[in-house]
């Protein structure tokens, strides 16, 4: 599957195509060779499979407590399990209207259902028999269902999140689903139910469901998977809330350390502006702090005449900032 729009999705969408066919087809030799040695019951591979089978069941006999939590394994990791995750994660991408990935979920798990019954039926191994077994399963042997519904499902889902996470999002998905398929294979044959070939088989035989359903599809609806995989992950994006702020002058914080505001009212009914203190580190000179509220005048110059005391305080208030109008002043 590809996600870009670029010029090169052909391209990408025929690569896919021949990944997809390559997988089936190679998985399909390797079964069909691991069959053939089955079906022929070639010495080593029997001596193989009747080795791991007989040590394994020895320990699981002598370890009741080990072979329950095997047990336990297996029946979580069971066929039916797989299945109704596959089926779960169909109907929501159903939901959401990703109809042909739904399709290609529900197609790999029916296809595979089907392969995995006709496998058995052509084949028709016998299980290991053990006089005292510690776990009982019925049908045929060849290929094992557990091992091929826990493939195809960790597969299938991997997939489903692969465009979904970074780098290292996809490699933990891939060493879960691997951990995943490899645990429960390795349970059946633990259990006594699956020779290791079994296991094997069943691993094939979903690289061959895996690689077949996805490149029909492809071939039926060129590009459709992708354009799915780009819904989903456009309906399952986080959306960000936008919050529309009507324009206008934020209010200024109040502070007791900033200068109060100016305004029309007198100067004995207005604080003291402090915006000349500022200039020097100790509050102002001398005369600026002799300044009284009232007039603006400094109080040593209230004894001295009219004319003075009049320079005086026109000197004062022209160092002043802009303030109240002349009229406010007495």
């Amino acid at each position: 599957m590809h996600l870009t729009n670029s010029t090169n999705s052909v391209t990408a969408r025929k690569r896919s195509l021949l990944r997809d066919t390559a997988l089936a087809v190679g998985c399909a030799a390797l079964f069909g060779l691991l069959a053939a040695l089955v079906t022929s019951h070639w010495h080593p591979l029997e001596r193989f499979d009747q080795e791991w089978i007989g040590e394994l069941h020895t320990y699981a006999r002598e370890h009741r407590i080990w072979t329950a939590a095997v047990q336990t394994l297996s029946d979580i990791g069971s066929t039916i399990t797989m299945r109704t995750l596959l089926g779960l994660a169909a109907v929501w991408l159903w939901l959401i209207g990703a109809r042909v990935l739904a399709g290609w979920v529900a197609a790999q798990t029916l296809v595979g259902w089907g392969a995995l019954w006709a496998l058995k039926a052509a084949f028709d191994r016998d299980r290991p028999a053990f006089t005292d077994p510690v776990s009982h399963a019925g049908g045929p042997a060849f290929p094992s269902g557990h091992a091929m519904a826990s493939a195809i499902t960790c597969a299938v889902l991997v997939g489903l999140v692969w465009y979904r996470v970074h780098r290292r999002g996809r490699t933990a998905a891939c060493a879960v689903a691997a951990a995943t398929v490899l645990t429960i294979g390795w349970t059946r044959i633990a259990l006594g139910a699956h020779w290791p070939s079994d296991v094997l088989g069943g691993w094939l035989a979903a690289g061959i469901v895996l690689g077949t359903v996805t490149a029909v599809i492809e071939l039926w609806r060129p590009g459709a998977l992708a354009r799915d995989v780009r819904r989903v992950n456009w309906r399952t994006r986080p959306r960000v809330q936008r919050v529309i702020v009507a324009p206008g002058r934020p209010p200024r914080a109040t502070d007791p350390l900033d200068d109060p505001p100016l305004d029309d009212s007198p100067l004995d009914e207005s604080p003291l502006d402090h915006s000349v203190l500022d200039d020097s580190p100790l509050g102002g000179d001398a005369a600026t702090r002799d300044e009284d509220h009232d007039g603006g005048v400094p109080e040593a110059a209230a004894d001295r005449p009219d004319d003075v005391r009049r320079d005086c305080a026109e000197t004062v208030h022209r160092d002043r900032p802009p303030g109240p109008s002349s009229e406010a002043v007495r």
